[in-house]
């Protein structure tokens, strides 16, 4: 999810599936999942395979690559196309002539981007901490991994699902893809053609595919089965609706709507449980409404550090230190989600119980 807004078999993947991802799509889920937020990101710099093994070291139930293509065509887990925050990138100066201002769905970003970059020479590269002020810890971790392919992400949870003997699900993230189909490198049928190859093509499978727009859902939908979840936030609107907002869809019947192109909503977890003078207010109608439209609701990004909680559950230290995290999670649990995303995925699962 964003700040700023914004050949393996099933049976490989799925070891030891728990009924939980054998059920319907639409069946309520025992408990609610827990899904790493681009691994344990709170913990390790985002979208590295040490950041997905902790992860599922600490129980999470899936993990979560936000997707984008390289130059020749492949899919690589970065939670955004700029990739200057989140590797070392601006230290190779054979790569300083790639530096570039470009407009991305609606909005001017200057650095380097993955589109401009073939995968051999983005596997050069290495991830660092994106918030190194906020997490000094994980970025002590600077320097020791490449990017990741898609591929790698799901060879990663057919391993540590075999390993573990249980599911270990993935929950791709579609970043940009009005973007990066009028650049000539659609991302919904790469993504649909990676999950076939993995047997990872079925309504039963351990996989949502998520995305902030709607139309490649709606694409997405016609080449694969497996389930998708419309992203929400409380500000602005989808980049393939000009001139509509995510609150616009929110209402009873907009969420109908969501329902004919999805099977799940991921808001923002204050569309759930709002913040009212800086503490928590009472949950919104919104999971009751979503349920009732036959959609499963999984909020996100629950972050423990006081920097990204309300007032009342900040704790001294100053923003890097952790607040209480715990009241978030129980309360939205108390809401009846059916899952949520967090960069700390093992106190997700502890406050699950």
């Amino acid at each position: 999810m964003s700040l700023t807004r914004r050949t393996l078999s099933i049976s490989g993947l799925v070891a030891a599936a728990a009924p939980a991802f054998a059920r319907p799509a639409l069946a309520k889920p025992k408990r609610p999942i827990v899904i790493a937020h681009r691994g344990a990101s709170g913990e390790r710099p985002e979208h590295t395979l040490m950041g997905y093994r902790l992860a599922i070291e600490e129980g999470c139930d899936f993990i979560e690559p936000d997707l984008v293509p390289t130059k020749d065509g492949h899919l690589v887990a970065r939670h955004e196309n700029e990739i200057g925050g989140t590797t070392d990138v601006a230290k190779h100066p054979e790569f300083a002539d790639r530096k570039a201002t470009k407009t991305i769905d609606g909005e001017q970003v200057t650095g380097w981007f993955t589109e401009d970059f073939t995968l051999a020479e983005l596997k050069t590269l290495r991830a660092r901490e994106r918030l190194a002020a906020l997490r000094p810890a994980s970025a002590a971790f600077d320097g020791q991994e490449a990017i990741p392919t898609f591929q790698e992400v799901l060879d990663l949870a057919r391993a540590e699902g075999r390993r573990t003997g249980r599911t270990i699900g993935v929950y791709p993230e579609m970043k940009h893809p009005s973007y990066f189909r009028n650049l000539g490198l659609p991302v919904e049928a790469r993504l649909a053609d990676a999950l076939k190859a993995n047997g990872l093509d079925s309504r039963a499978a351990p996989v949502f595919v998520q995305c902030f727009e709607a139309a490649p859902l709606k694409t997405f939908g016609t080449l694969s089965k497996a389930r998708r979840v419309f992203l929400v936030s409380r500000e602005g609107g989808p980049a393939d609706r000009p001139g509509t907002t995510y609150a616009q869809m929110l209402t009873p019947a907009g969420l109908k709507e969501i329902a004919g192109f999805a099977e799940g909503l991921g808001p923002e977890w204050t569309l759930v449980v709002p913040i009212a003078d800086g503490a928590l207010a009472p949950p919104t109608a919104l999971v009751r409404d979503a349920h009732a439209a036959g959609l499963q609701v999984h909020p996100w990004t629950v972050r423990a550090e006081n920097a990204f909680l309300p007032k009342a559950l900040q704790r001294p230290g100053g923003p890097a230190a952790h607040g209480d995290v715990e009241a978030v999670f129980k309360a939205l649990y108390g809401a009846d989600v059916d899952g949520l995303f967090s960069d700390f995925p093992g106190l997700a699962v502890k406050a699950r119980g």
